[in-house]
């Protein structure tokens, strides 16, 4: 018991004789001032060493000097702590900027029904009645978004093999964009150029004894995209990755006079675990087997490359690099290699990890999806396919104030 009380007498002592540098002012803080983030109205702390073993400012080698007015100082001229000192002086240096322009906004349609269907692996996405995707078009613009990419969810009775239905000038992808040009001439549509929504194996290409056929497939794209391109698409996104179809493509679309259709190439779509949200929303998992045999080798970073230099050569417009986050990489690879314009598409399982971790509390969304689309924007994209082109407008404008 002795001891006891001798050893709280000698903190107690300790506690007057050798106050904590942290304890600025004689006044005891109150709670709400402790977690107040307003600027310090103390004294500034000027340490005097006194009360450790070790002082930075002394000895044959101080790692601390002293400067005329005898405050702390580390002698270096260049501190880049000056460019980040004030929300002025950060957003006048800042290297980059996302703006609602910067985003293409994927929207899934359907006709199962006369309402919009959430997907539960996509929260707040929904696929979009005919009516409903304009009216979704028509508040996006309203916050800046002027660029859409539109992904059908193909009834089972008409899909096929071939995937006939991709070029039908009725199906409703072609509709959609019709009536959207109609409403809205100003925006721009982009088309999935792909057989897997039409495909009953789920493919991108047609399958003939368990293998997807290269050449047979580009004959289908090209009419595929020939027939969006009647319908009204400013861009069509090849996102098979068959080998030589940018070209075919190019030529199908200026020999029917579409020589202004611009084609964003899936450059280097990877064969990735993160689409799966997406399957969901269109109904379109493999049939059997898996994509790897055509899409990229999660692997292979200089393999894109390759792919990069076939697609600008075969008259690609833009290049896409697919999934986003996980690819930054190959993003800034394709930037240092290309002058033609590099988009990142921040796919659904991207979507959806935030989205959930979000929902769990886990993760500050509005911050966390902001910063993520900073990140394509530092790698090098100068476009981003992403779902949340609507809800990130909404917020660049707030923070913008317009």
């Amino acid at each position: 018991m002795k001891f006891i009380i001798l050893s709280t007498l000698i903190a107690f002592t300790h506690a007057f004789t050798h106050p904590s540098p942290l304890s600025l002012s004689s006044t005891p803080t109150s709670l709400s001032s402790a977690t107040s983030t307003s600027p310090p109205t103390s004294e500034p702390y000027t340490p005097d060493n006194s009360d450790y073993d070790f002082d930075p400012t002394s000895g044959s080698g101080p790692a601390l000097s002293r400067n005329n007015k005898s405050d702390l100082w580390v002698p270096q001229r260049s501190r880049p702590r000056r460019n980040r000192k004030s929300p002025s002086v950060r957003s006048m240096v800042r290297e980059n900027v996302v703006l609602p322009s910067d985003f293409i906004y994927p929207l899934f349609i359907h006709e199962d029904s006369t309402e919009n269907v959430p997907i539960d692996s996509m929260p707040g996405c929904v696929r979009h009645t005919l009516s409903s995707v304009l009216k979704e078009i028509e508040e996006s613009v309203a916050l800046g978004v002027t660029s859409f990419v539109l992904f059908p969810k193909v009834p089972e009775n008409v899909k096929n093999n071939l995937g006939t239905e991709a070029y039908s000038p009725d199906n409703l992808n072609n509709r959609a964009v019709s009536e959207i040009k109609r409403r809205f001439p100003d925006v721009t549509i982009c088309t999935d150029v792909a057989l897997d929504p039409y495909s009953n194996q789920g493919h991108d290409g047609i399958v003939n004894d368990g293998r997807i056929l290269n050449d047979f497939t580009i004959n289908q794209l090209c009419k595929q995209a020939v027939s969006q391109a009647r319908a009204g698409s400013d861009v069509v996104a090849p996102s098979d990755m068959m080998d030589g179809r940018v070209g075919a493509i190019r030529d199908a679309l200026d020999s029917e006079g579409f020589t202004d259709v611009s084609i964003l190439a899936y450059t280097a779509k990877y064969a990735s675990a993160y689409y799966g949200p997406f399957r969901d929303a269109l109904d379109s998992h493999p049939g059997f087997g898996d994509k790897k045999t055509y899409q990229q080798d999660p692997a292979n970073g200089r393999e894109a490359l390759i792919e990069a230099q076939l697609d600008e050569m075969e008259g690609a417009d833009m290049l896409m690099v697919k999934p986003g986050l996980p690819y930054l990489d190959v993003i800034r690879r394709l930037k240092d290699n290309s002058n033609l314009p590099i988009a990142a598409y921040h796919v659904s399982g991207e979507y959806s990890m935030l989205k959930a971790a979000a929902e769990r509390g886990w993760l500050n969304e509005r911050d966390t999806a902001m910063e993520t689309l900073m990140c394509f924007k530092r790698a090098g994209a100068d476009v981003v396919l992403t779902y949340y082109a609507k809800q990130a407008a909404k917020w660049i404008k707030e923070d913008m104030g317009y």
